[in-house]
């Protein structure tokens, strides 16, 4: 009996993932649990379990695929081994096979593009990534024209990027969806948009009150030079798609301050063996969690989120907080969950764990999700200061660049000493957050820094 293997649900928001490799061959016995797929969602990359035990009998996907969650990646047949079952002729390498558009929940429809390749599609859900069709072979990706099908150009298939529940009210009120222009981050489709399909109404805005902009294609960089295209990595499309978005849909100010710490520093080296004893090692980054815990306690605005929906802000009781992480395979961002709970060293240990599975690939999915702040530290590479990007729904985030030794003026002796000064920039959305209420969050947070003791006596 065949058994179909399908793309199970590995992460929330996640509706696709990319193929990092094919784990097994066609004819290869397998054993119930063994990892069939490797599969680069949001920013982790996870493997498929076989759900059974059997002989692989065929296989739908290949390497760089794109695979949406319920499609079929192979066929095992169940209690067959290879010795008793010759395996079935395999679909071949470039033949993927689709997913049932309900299955996938996205319906596939027709696109022009002027370059022969295939059209880069939206992903359906709000938090991953932009997902190509794979391209025919030899060809070559390149985005779409604007306007939407030419029938001067050859037509290919794309996902129609829009959740269920959108493809259900098009249903309810009669709208072809493949025909619904999105108003969405790279035209994904809103429920607004579905309706004003049903009248003469204008055109949907996306959030925060800005028109959806067109998409303007590339020049033909032909006509100069000798040009090369390498496909995004699935970390490098979830972070256009988050970027996209938080710009277009985030009015943010960056407040800098710096924080005098030569005596947290002789803190930290006097008490780093202690850290060292248990495997961690107490890093600024480190303390930095606890003490923006704190602030998140007392300045309760930046541990919240806004709902535009309810015109409601929906403040958290619990404390996450997401580390921004350095990678080969660019920036991951897990997240520390309850550091109000936690001492220092605790932290530490934590962060160096997460840090090395981010830098090794190994993050599961929930370990990147549930923040409710962000930190980025760039001191170790250095730079005097920065503007970070908050990262929606959270409404601040802190970025810290190379402390340096400064002349500062001592009002008390009458002359300039030499300090250790750490550079802090907080970006955060005006639409919650006043410039004042900014400054004295980061105000704090350079006291706590500069007097450790306070962290004890406030926190």
């Amino acid at each position: 009996m065949a058994t179909e293997v399908k793309l199970p649900e590995v992460g929330e928001g996640i509706e696709t993932g990319t193929v990092v490799g094919v784990l097994v061959n066609v004819g290869d016995t397998v054993a119930k649990d063994q990892g069939l797929i490797e599969l680069e969602t949001d920013k982790a990359v996870v493997e498929v379990p076989s759900p059974v035990a059997g002989v692989v009998k065929q296989i739908n996907v290949k390497a760089n695929d794109e695979a949406a969650i319920g499609s079929v990646l192979l066929l095992i047949d169940e209690g067959a081994t290879a010795a008793d079952k010759a395996p079935a002729t395999p679909t071949p390498a470039d033949t993927k096979e689709a997913a049932p558009a309900e299955e996938a929940n996205a319906a596939p429809v027709r696109d022009g593009s002027g370059a022969g390749g295939s059209v880069p599609a939206p992903s359906p859900a709000p938090a991953q990534a932009a997902a190509p069709t794979p391209a025919a072979a030899g060809a070559t990706p390149k985005p779409a024209p604007a306007g939407g099908a030419n029938g001067d150009h050859a037509d290919h298939d794309r996902l129609v990027p829009a959740a269920p529940s959108v493809r259900r009210l098009a249903r309810e009120l009669g709208v072809d969806i493949k025909h619904v222009g999105g108003s969405g981050v790279l035209g994904r489709i809103s429920a607004a948009d579905v309706r004003s399909a049903t009248s003469d109404a204008p055109r949907a805005i996306q959030a925060g009150g800005r028109p959806a902009a067109a998409v303007v294609p590339l020049p033909d960089f032909s006509k100069y030079g000798e040009t090369t295209r390498s496909p995004m990595s699935g970390v490098r499309k979830a972070t256009l798609r988050a970027m996209t978005n938080a710009w277009a849909t985030v009015p943010m100010v960056t407040h800098f301050d710096k924080a005098d710490i030569t005596e947290l520093e002789r803190l930290r080296k006097r008490y780093q063996p202690q850290a060292e004893a248990v495997g961690a090692k107490l890093t600024p980054t480190a303390i930095l969690l606890k003490v923006v815990a704190i602030a998140l306690k007392r300045f309760p605005d930046f541990n919240a989120s806004i709902d535009t929906e309810t015109l409601e802000v929906v403040h958290k009781q619990y404390v996450n907080v997401g580390v921004a992480v350095d990678t080969d395979a660019g920036l991951l961002v897990p997240v520390v969950k309850g550091v109000d709970t936690k001492n220092m060293i605790e932290l530490a240990k934590e962060l160096g764990d997460l840090a090395e599975k981010a830098r090794d690939r190994k993050l599961k999915p929930d370990e990147m999700q549930g923040g409710n702040f962000s930190i980025s530290n760039l001191g170790g590479i250095g730079g005097h200061g920065f503007t970070p990007i908050v990262n929606p729904p959270d409404v601040a985030i802190l970025g810290v660049s190379r402390s340096t030794m400064e002349p500062v003026w001592n009002k008390e002796t009458g002359e300039f000493e030499p300090r250790l000064m750490m550079p802090l920039a907080l970006t955060y959305d005006h639409r919650l957050i006043d410039g004042a209420a900014a400054a004295r969050f980061l105000r704090w947070v350079c006291r706590a820094l500069e007097e450790p003791f306070l962290l004890a006596l406030e926190g």
